[in-house]
């Protein structure tokens, strides 16, 4: 018997069907994954499995050791989630609790479905911490969600998840926000774990190279249908569909146009250092140096690259070089030829329509309470008031046409759109000031290799027609690699190597970053080459 049978399962929000006839199984102990552009279907389904999904309709029948979960009532399903069927989600950032610690969520798993006393369980919280890899795991399990980098959080997701050793765990996107030598870690992880629990892993992703090591199974979906199910050696090897064979056809090409290079910088930062203050107690701080005298220079046109692990500091550095850091920071801060490290907040406002950012997590940073034309059109009624109403609703609808979106969905909210689509939206509230610089902060890090190919595609367009500057921060090197004239390689705080795009990825000097090139090629590579790389597993 298999642990999950998956029969027939339909899902549908209202007259819409999203999943039609759906079925796979998965036995104990087996890696499946499931593929497929966004929208295609693939989360509402793992959704499916523990009836997360709000207001759906089921049909079908969804067995889990021989019980119909689709049957059971809602108290008996409590005690399946979290401890029977785990479950990562893709958005740290919403997923967790922002006003409890992350520790206190671990151990809230622990009480909860093993009755061990608070003591055990923040023992416990803090070896689970350690094992995904987060440094410092007793402080870190003292920080709130938002005071934890991007990867950080998905580790500390990882780390309750596996809080209960699961009979299955549902990855939804598990590496999504993560570092490549943390990636490497992550796998080398669920591997033990799997092997020692027999446990099994449902993998929803949009990360081929991922799949192809980790997967003994591979199903691809396609517009809410399961079209293909084969080995994964079956699979990469000889696929049957065509829409598989676009999917693995799917790399990020380079595209970017040359640069003056005896322009005069857009951006400057000389010796920048961002400090924070961190608690040690009641009254007792520490400072904690996250950007340790960085030099930056920006070109009009031009792409710089920055990427380093987690907790690097690359985040921060590009809050500070915008002045959104709450960092006590240091050094001097130049755009478009003026001063700005010690400008006054009502001063630098209307430079503020020359910069602007797109996050990483598009559905943190989306307000779910406004439309999308408010959202777009939220900068224009700051900065360009005189347009009126019908002049911004134009200008958001002209916005929405660059990024690819019908002006038509100007009146819908963040959730009823992908998360490629709100991505777009993200790209669009930024592209429609026009601005000179657009901060990228992992800007492609949740979409799907197809999806991250348009978005680079059309980055390099509005690039190309409005002479935008980008700073783009990225763990992926593949997409740094594409996108990027010049990259900085960043390490707890401080630049270990910077040059041009293709002699810094080609020929790296110094041993960190070529750790990370190794761990970037961790598909193609052993697990012994990846050791000797220096990418230890956690």
């Amino acid at each position: 018997m298999s642990l999950l049978d998956v029969q027939n399962l339909r899902v549908g929000f209202g007259p819409a069907t999203v999943v039609s006839d759906v079925s796979f199984s998965i036995a104990a102990g087996e890696k499946f994954a499931l593929v497929g552009e966004s929208g295609s279907g693939k989360t509402v389904t793992s959704l499916s499995i523990l009836r997360l999904n709000h207001d759906a309709q089921y049909g079908g029948r969804i067995l889990f050791e021989g019980q119909d979960l689709l049957q059971k009532p809602e108290v008996a399903m409590r005690t399946v989630r979290g401890k029977d069927v785990a479950m990562i989600f893709q958005e740290p950032m919403t997923a967790l609790n922002p006003l409890f610690t992350i520790g206190n969520q671990i151990a809230e798993v622990l009480m909860l479905h093993e009755g061990i006393s608070a003591k055990a369980a923040a023992q416990r919280t803090i070896e689970l911490l350690e094992k995904t890899g987060i440094p410092e795991p007793q402080r870190r399990a003292l920080a709130f969600p938002h005071q934890l980098s991007g990867g950080q959080r998905q580790r500390a997701m990882i780390a309750m998840a596996l809080a209960c050793k699961p009979k299955l765990l549902i990855a939804d996107e598990p590496t999504t926000a993560l570092d490549v030598t943390i990636q490497v870690q992550i796998l080398e992880l669920l591997n033990q774990l799997q092997r020692e629990e027999n446990m099994a892993v449902l993998m929803i992703t949009h990360d081929l190279n991922l799949v192809r090591h980790f997967a003994d199974r591979v199903g691809v979906m396609e517009k809410g249908r399961l079209i293909e199910t084969a080995t994964t050696h079956d699979l990469f090897a000889n696929p049957r569909e065509a829409y598989t064979r676009k999917l693995l056809a799917s790399h990020p090409q380079r595209v970017v146009d040359s640069v003056d290079e005896n322009a005069p910088p857009l951006m400057t930062g000389e010796r920048v250092r961002c400090t924070f203050s961190i608690k040690r107690g009641w009254f007792k701080t520490t400072p904690f140096v996250a950007v340790d005298d960085v030099d930056v220079q920006i070109k009009p046109h031009e792409t710089l690259g920055i990427v380093g692990e987690s907790g690097s500091g690359k985040s921060t550095l590009g809050m500070a070089l915008l002045r959104l850091s709450p960092a006590s920071v240091e050094g001097k801060i130049g755009f478009l030829g003026q001063p700005i490290s010690d400008m006054s907040s009502a001063t630098l406002r209307p430079m503020r329509a020359k910069m602007q950012v797109v996050f990483q997590d598009p559905f943190a940073s989306l307000s779910p309470r406004r439309t999308i034309e408010q959202i777009v059109g939220e900068g224009l009624e700051l900065h360009q008031p005189q347009l009126g109403r019908e002049g911004i609703r134009k200008e958001v609808a002209n916005a929405l046409s660059e990024v690819g979106l019908a002006p038509e969905m100007m009146s819908r909210y963040p959730h009823e759109f992908s998360g490629g689509q709100r991505q777009r939206i993200a790209i669009a509230r930024a592209l429609v000031l026009k601005p000179e610089l657009i901060l990228l902060d992992e800007p492609t890090s949740s979409l799907d290799v197809s999806v991250q190919q348009q978005v680079l595609l059309l980055l390099a367009e509005l690039q190309r027609k409005y002479g935008m500057a980008y700073l783009f921060i990225s763990h992926d090197l593949a997409v740094i690699r594409a996108m990027a004239h010049r990259v900085m390689v960043m390490k707890d705080g401080k630049v270990v190597e910077a040059g041009k795009t293709e002699e810094v990825l080609s020929n790296p000097s110094q041993a960190y970053t070529q750790r990370l090139l190794a761990a970037a090629t961790y598909s193609t590579l052993s697990k012994t080459s990846v050791r000797q790389a220096g990418v230890a597993p956690a």
